[in-house]
């Protein structure tokens, strides 16, 4: 029962750290400048 209970552990820190490393690469490649977004909402514009 404890090594299932270790495997979890295990497995779920393995989901969180490739989690955390597609956000941080998703961060990094994101374009810089300004983002204008035309939809059925109106226009938006952000910058980055």
């Amino acid at each position: 029962m404890k090594q299932n209970m270790l495997y979890l552990i295990i497995g779920a820190l393995v989901v969180v750290i490739i989690a955390l490393g597609i956000y941080v690469y998703r961060e990094q490649t994101r374009p810089k400048g300004v983002e204008l977004k035309i939809d059925d909402k109106g226009i938006s514009i952000q910058q980055n």
